[in-house]
Formats: C-alpha cells, structure tokens, sequence
C-alpha cells in the first residue's frame, strides 16, 4: 500500500473503516495507545476511562513519551469536541464484549464515528492474549508499522524462561500466586484466572494462580483483609493502576515480605511490554523458592 493509497481496517465488530490515505494522526484509549506505541506506531493522543483522572494514568501508559503525546482527559470530562480538538484522523479504542465502546459514553461515541473513523478492538476474556495482540499487530502494520523479530524472540525467551522457572518451582504445587486489586486497608478484589487473558497465559505456562471460592463477581471476588490473605499468597500480583488503594495498606507488616509483581489489569499487548511481564512474574517465583 502506499501513502496515497486508501486505508481500510476492518475491526472487531466487523465494522469497515476507510480513509483516502493512510491515518497519521491517532488517538487512542490509553491502553491502546500503548500498545500501538509498543508496536511502532505513536499516537498523536490518548484519553482515558471513568476510572482515570485529569492526569495520566502512568501504571497504564507504559513507555509512551507522554511528553509528546497529549492526554486529552477522561470520562465524562470527554466530549466530541474535545476529542476532535487536535484534528485526529482515526480514533482506536476498546471493547470488553458486544461491541460496547469502552472509554467513552454512548452519547460521545456515536457522534464521533460520525466525523472520524473510529476502531474497535475486543479485549474481552473471549479471547486469548495471543489473539488480542495479534489484532493490535495487524491495526499497527495497517498504519505503517514494520514487525520487530527481535521482538518476538524476547517474548519466547520469556516464555521459556517462565516455563522453565514455574516447573522448577514445583509446577502445579509451586508457589500460590495470587492476582487482586488492594481496595483499602480492609478488603481487596480478588481476581478469577480464567476471566484474564493474560492470567490465562501465567497458567498455560505452569504458574499456580489461586482462583478464589464461587461466589458474586464474574472477574473478581471482593474479599475482607483476612480472607484475601487466608487464600495464603506466596506470590502477590497487585494491581497498580492509579486507583487502586497501595498494597502496603492492605497486607500489613506481617506479609510483607511476600514476593509482589506489579500489574497492571489493564495489560499492553506489544511483545515486549508482554515479555517484560513474564520475566517479573518468573524472578517472583525465584524470590519465593529462595525464600
């Protein structure tokens, strides 16, 4: 395709975008911002979600030069116009199932896919890890992205190296690895593996991530302090986003030497931010055997 050429991307609610050339200036939720910028391709902006502030959230931006990319706000501090305002020629954000676009209100997204193209990648428990990013892969080419082998080869060292420490570490009666997000001082939400992507992906390799008992939630648990704990985590992945309480208010001084892997839920699908990942969750796992 060259420049002129018309660009056309066909997304994940089978929607068809096109441009007469090839979109240069992107903004992009957060999360997908991200990604895109870890697979070559920098976004002119990124806005956040209901959950996010005036400021960035930097637990989810991961390498973006922020200082050159504008954060255009959050929520229901967005409008067309806001997101209009620096003449961006495709928006790509996300959707966690039906198509539903996340990030932005209803009344905000449908106006706006009426002045601009507007792509929709599905990060839902549907899908794997692997296919998500594969999607992002293919938006990133689309845009003029060129694929980084070196890349990839960190990302299946990393996987081989998890592998390898999760066996060592005992496999299936390894170290109890538990995923939540600190609510406060009393009470913490508890992550169901198999509602992850990328938790999915720790399993498939052998880490032992422990799924809290049926109940209410269908991605977490909410649980009191001492519940959360009597689930006996040897391997903490705390959720990091800005706002999630700190760790250091829920566990306490007694489990304070638990091994703790920074997550972000919100995870980037580039190769290397997913190979930079695995390898903190592989040195936990090393910390706990040593322990």
């Amino acid at each position: 395709m060259t420049e002129q050429s018309e660009w056309r991307f066909s997304d994940d609610r089978g929607q068809l975008s096109t441009a007469p050339r090839r979109p240069g200036r992107v903004l992009a939720y957060v999360q997908a911002g991200a990604t895109l910028w870890g697979l070559g391709i920098r976004p002119q902006g990124i806005f956040g979600s209901d959950h996010d502030g005036p400021d960035p959230d930097r637990a989810k931006t991961g390498t973006l030069p922020l200082d050159e990319v504008a954060y255009v706000g959050a929520g229901s501090g967005l409008d067309v116009e806001r997101l209009l305002a620096d003449r961006p020629d495709l928006v790509v954000t996300v959707s966690y199932g039906g198509g539903h676009v996340y990030g932005l209100a209803p009344e905000t997204a449908k106006p706006l896919e009426e002045r601009v193209p507007v792509v929709v990648i599905d990060v839902s428990q549907a899908r794997t890890f692997t296919e998500i990013g594969e999607r992002f892969a293919e938006l990133a080419r689309s845009l003029g992205a060129e694929g980084r082998a070196d890349a990839d080869a960190d990302l299946d060292a990393a996987r081989e190296r998890l592998r390898a420490v999760a066996a060592s570490a005992g496999g299936a009666d390894g170290p109890r690895v538990v995923a939540f997000s600190p609510a406060g001082p009393d009470q913490a939400h508890v992550a169901r593996p198999k509602m992850w992507p990328e938790l999915r992906v720790l399993t498939e390799l052998g880490v032992r991530l422990v799924e809290p008992a049926p109940g209410p939630g269908a991605n977490w648990s909410t649980l009191g302090r001492a519940e959360t704990f009597a689930l006996r985590p040897e391997v903490i992945l705390t959720d990091i986003r800005a706002h999630a309480a700190p760790l250091d208010e829920l566990r306490g001084e007694e489990h304070g030497t638990v091994p703790v892997v920074p997550w972000n839920p919100e995870p980037l699908y580039g190769p290397r931010d997913h190979a930079r990942f695995l390898g903190l969750v592989a040195d936990a796992l090393e910390a706990a055997r040593a322990r």
